[in-house]
């Protein structure tokens, strides 16, 4: 517990108040998407300076693709869609680490926030079967595999500061039967170890990813947590790109958090502004729904000690997958984004 939500972050919260976002650095390169590291983590710390109120201990990543469309529209001289989308492009956001260089994204990302005097928040989605060959299936080609991509994670992140949410989906996808049985044990092992292995960084904290308010109980969650973990985690993560609102996704923690120990958590409000989507099939309300909005900004001050931080874990913008017209997992989609901005999805 930290009190106020100011024990952990106090210091760093103090030297970083806010953040901006000066876009005339902002490279129009290529575009990324979750899980495939397409965001450098070389972003250069010299275009962030300082936004009014709140508190915010964290990165924003300058080159990201929010930024990019900025430039782009700004370049277009169309200034009303610049200024929408910059709604985006100035808050700090989850980082993917993608397959293939886990040492040196979560090295680039994490120096580039300490240079900043901020904290990265870093997202890992690798998990072998992953998303039981749905939009976003992947994952690592096996356990060892798993095992040798976080220790590169872990290693990329040293001693500096980061917040790390773990394995979205993976828990849930056994409590609910999509991921099959024979895979299992070695699913709850590799979550166990990964706590495990990032809590060996002297500043990571850990959230494990505990899906949402609109999927499964506490109750059926607390066991199935516990053996992945969650004793040895700083705490758990809430709504992970998903649009249950704030207040009903505080209730759902609250519930859990008495189950594992009293652990706080963290809730991703990237999208949650309207709630979620209800007119269309239950089974599809999660995948680029329309209609929703930009949640609360990211930030410490929560005014709820079991509640570490509200943060964009899912980037704001980009695709849940080829639905509603949509691109792949993870990619930007411009249309979608200005919908949020907007706050009509």
């Amino acid at each position: 517990m930290y009190g106020s939500n100011n024990g952990r972050f106090g210091m760093r919260g103090a030297l970083a108040v806010g953040a901006a976002l000066l876009l005339a650095g902002c490279s129009s390169s290529g575009d990324g998407g979750d899980g495939d590291g397409g965001e450098g983590g070389g972003g250069n710390p010299a275009a962030i300076g300082q936004r009014p109120g709140g508190s915010d201990p964290y990165w924003v990543n300058p080159d990201g693709n929010a930024a990019r469309q900025v430039a782009r529209y700004a370049e277009d001289g169309d200034g009303k869609n610049a200024a929408l989308i910059r709604r985006i492009a100035e808050q700090p956001a989850g980082q993917w680490i993608g397959p293939d260089s886990p040492e040196a994204e979560a090295k680039g990302f994490t120096e580039a926030a300490e240079k900043a005097g901020r904290e990265a928040v870093l997202v890992l989605y690798n998990i072998p079967h992953r998303d039981c060959g749905q939009f976003s299936k992947g994952g690592a080609a096996d356990g060892d595999a798993y095992r040798a991509w976080l220790d590169g994670v872990a290693k990329g992140i040293g001693d500096r500061g980061a917040t790390v949410i773990l394995e979205p989906d993976a828990v849930l996808h056994l409590v609910d039967g999509c991921t099959p049985q024979e895979f299992h044990e070695e699913r709850y092992d590799l979550l166990k170890g990964a706590v495990e292995r990032l809590k060996r960084q002297p500043d990571t904290h850990v959230y494990l990813d505990a899906g949402n308010a609109g999927w499964h109980t506490p109750d059926a969650l607390f066991q199935p947590l516990e053996q992945a973990g969650i004793g040895a985690a700083d705490g758990f993560a809430v709504n992970v790109s998903n649009f249950q609102t704030t207040e009903v996704s505080k209730e759902f923690g609250r519930q859990l958090s008495a189950k594992v120990g009293d652990k706080p958590f963290v809730i991703d409000t990237s999208r949650n502004g309207n709630g979620p989507y209800t007119a269309g099939a239950p089974e599809e309300n999660w995948c680029n729904p329309p209609g929703r909005a930009l949640g609360a900004t990211p930030t410490t001050s929560t005014g709820d000690e079991l509640v570490d931080a509200y943060l964009w874990i899912k980037r704001p913008g980009e695709s849940d997958g080829d639905c509603r017209g949509g691109p792949k997992a993870g990619a930007w989609w411009p249309e979608y984004a200005l919908g949020l901005a907007r706050g009509t999805g």
